[in-house]
C-alpha cells in the first residue's frame, strides 16, 4: 500500500507536470525564432578621444536612454561605449542608432560568431537617431527581413535583441504596449512602446514580430534607475526605410519641405474654426516665398489632406512632407473660412537649420513696471496693453510690431491654462489682425453672440508663433 507521503509526492509531481504542460501550451517558445534571428544582430563598440568626453557625457545624460560606459573601466583617454545594430544586406551594411556612434573615433562590430570588424560610417541622421555603417568581409551575412510596422497591433508579441550592459547578444520578449508615442526626442517621433526588457547598450538593436520580420529599432527607455522598467521605445521600420535609403545613397538625408510651422489641432481650436471633430494640422506660421506661401497657404489654415494622405497630427504631416520627393507637385486640401479648399504646391529641399537667435527674457515684474501708472485692461483673464514706445524700446520689438502686449495673466484663467504668459503678444483674433483694444473687444462680442464660442488667438512668444482657442468669457463674467 502506498503511504500518504508517497501519494502527496505523486500528486505534487502530477500537478507540476500538468502545470508545465499547460504553460507550454499557453505560452509560446521563442527558441526557434531566436535561433534564426540572432545571426542578424551585432554588438557595436566605439572609442572616443578625451576632448569629446565632456560634451558627450552631457548629451548622453540628456538622452532618455543611451549607450553605457564600458563596464571594464576603460581609460579616460580612450573611452569605450557599447551598443547594438543589425545587418540589412549581404554587402555588410548595418543599421544602429546615431547616438551609439556619434563622435566616435573608431567603430568596431562584433558578429554573432564573435568575429570582429572595423566599421566605416556611411551616414547618420540626428533627427531620427539612425546611423548606417558598413563592414567589409567575405563571410556570408544574414540580413534581417523588413516587415510592415503599421500592421502591428497593441498586444502583439515581439522579440527584442541587443547588447545590454555589454554582456553580449541577449533576447527578451514582450508585447506592443502602445503605438505612435511622442516622447519629444525629435521632430518625427512615432515610437512603438513595449514592455520587453530593453536596457542600456540595447540601443540600435532590432525589434521583431512573430514572423521574424523587423518592425522597429530599439532606441530609448523610460527609467529612474538606469535599468529597464518595462517602458521601452522603438523607431518603427516604416519610419526608417526612407532614412536608410538616403544615407546609403547620399550619406545624409535630404528631406522635402514646404515652409510651414504647425501645431496639433484640438476640439476647441477646431470649434473656433468651424471645423467638426479633432483632425488635421493647423498652420501657425508660413515662411515668405516658400512653397506653401506661393500656393496661397496662410497661418490659421488647417491641412486636412496632403498628397492623398489623411492628416491626423503634426508628426504625421511632418514625416509625409519630409519623405515626398523634392520637386514633386502635390495636391493639398485645407480648411479655410469654414469650407474645404484645394491648392497645389511643389516640394522643395529642406534648408539647413540656423542657430536660434538670442532673445531678451521677460522677468515676471518687468511688464507691469513699464506702464505701472496706467489703468489695467483685464480681458478674458489677461491684462493687455497696446504696443507703445516704452514697450518697443524696452523689449527691442521691431518697428512694425502690432497687436496687444500681455502684461499679466490671471491665475487659473483659461488663458493661463492655454499657455499664454507675460510678455506674449496677441497678433490676431479669429484670424483678423489686432491693431488696438477695440479690435479684440469687437471680436469678443461676436463670439459671445455665437453661443460664447472660443476665440482663436494668434500668439507670438519670443520667436515662436502659435494659435490657441480661449473661452470668450472670463471666469468672472
Amino acid at each position: 500500500m502506498m503511504s500518504k507521503k508517497n501519494i502527496v509526492t505523486v500528486c505534487l509531481f502530477w500537478v507540476l507536470s500538468t502545470t508545465c504542460a499547460q504553460a507550454q501550451n499557453v505560452y509560446p517558445s521563442f527558441a526557434d525564432l531566436a535561433e534564426k534571428l540572432i545571426p542578424s544582430v551585432v554588438n557595436i563598440s566605439t572609442t572616443h578621444d578625451k576632448e569629446d568626453i565632456a560634451n558627450e557625457e552631457e548629451e548622453l545624460n540628456n538622452h532618455i536612454e543611451t549607450t553605457v560606459n564600458s563596464i571594464f573601466n576603460a581609460p579616460l583617454s580612450n573611452k569605450v561605449s557599447l551598443g547594438s545594430g543589425f545587418i540589412i544586406d549581404e554587402n555588410g551594411y548595418i543599421v544602429t542608432n546615431n547616438h551609439v556612434i556619434d563622435k566616435a573615433k573608431a567603430i568596431s562590430v562584433i558578429l554573432a560568431d564573435d568575429s570582429v570588424f572595423e566599421a566605416e560610417l556611411i551616414g547618420k541622421d540626428a533627427k531620427t537617431d539612425i546611423a548606417l555603417i558598413k563592414i567589409n568581409t567575405n563571410k556570408k551575412l544574414t540580413p534581417v527581413t523588413f516587415g510592415d510596422s503599421d500592421k502591428i497591433r497593441i498586444g502583439d508579441w515581439i522579440l527584442a535583441i541587443g547588447n545590454p550592459f555589454g554582456l553580449g547578444g541577449s533576447v527578451t520578449a514582450g508585447i506592443v504596449s502602445a503605438k505612435s508615442r511622442d516622447i519629444e526626442s525629435g521632430p518625427y517621433d512615432n515610437f512603438i512602446q513595449t514592455d520587453a526588457s530593453i536596457n542600456q547598450g540595447s540601443s540600435g538593436g532590432p525589434m521583431f514580430n512573430m514572423a521574424g520580420e523587423l518592425i522597429g529599432v530599439n532606441t530609448a527607455i523610460f527609467s529612474t534607475n538606469g535599468g529597464s522598467m518595462g517602458v521601452g521605445f522603438a523607431i518603427p521600420t516604416n519610419s526608417i526605410k526612407f532614412v536608410i535609403h538616403e544615407l546609403k545613397k547620399h550619406g545624409k538625408v535630404d528631406r522635402g519641405w514646404i515652409g510651414i510651422k504647425m501645431q496639433p489641432t484640438t476640439l476647441e481650436l477646431n470649434q473656433s474654426l468651424g471645423l467638426s471633430g479633432n483632425k488635421g494640422a493647423i498652420i501657425s506660421e508660413v515662411t515668405p516665398n516658400a512653397s506653401a506661401s506661393k500656393a496661397g497657404i496662410k497661418a490659421g489654415d488647417v491641412i486636412l489632406k496632403f498628397d492623398n494622405h489623411e492628416i491626423d497630427n503634426t508628426k504625421n504631416l511632418s514625416r509625409i512632407v519630409a519623405e515626398t520627393p523634392i520637386g514633386k507637385k502635390v495636391a493639398v486640401e485645407i480648411w479655410r473660412n469654414k469650407q474645404r479648399q484645394k491648392v497645389e504646391l511643389t516640394i522643395e529641399k529642406m534648408p539647413e537649420e540656423k542657430a536660434p537667435q538670442k532673445t531678451i527674457p521677460l522677468q515676471d515684474s518687468e511688464a507691469n513696471d513699464v506702464i505701472e501708472n496706467e489703468e489695467p485692461n483685464w480681458i478674458i483673464g489677461m491684462n493687455l496693453s497696446e504696443i507703445n514706445a516704452d514697450l518697443m524700446e524696452k523689449y527691442q520689438l521691431p518697428a512694425d510690431t502690432q497687436g496687444l502686449f500681455v502684461l499679466d495673466v490671471q491665475s487659473g484663467s483659461d488663458a493661463e491654462k492655454k499657455g499664454i504668459r507675460k510678455g506674449n503678444i496677441i497678433l490676431s483674433i479669429d484670424k483678423r489682425p489686432i491693431v488696438d483694444m477695440t479690435d479684440i473687444q469687437n471680436a469678443l462680442q461676436e463670439a459671445k453672440l455665437a453661443n460664447n464660442r472660443p476665440v482663436l488667438l494668434q500668439i507670438k512668444a519670443q520667436d515662436q508663433l502659435y494659435f490657441v482657442a480661449v473661452k470668450s468669457l472670463s471666469e468672472e463674467e
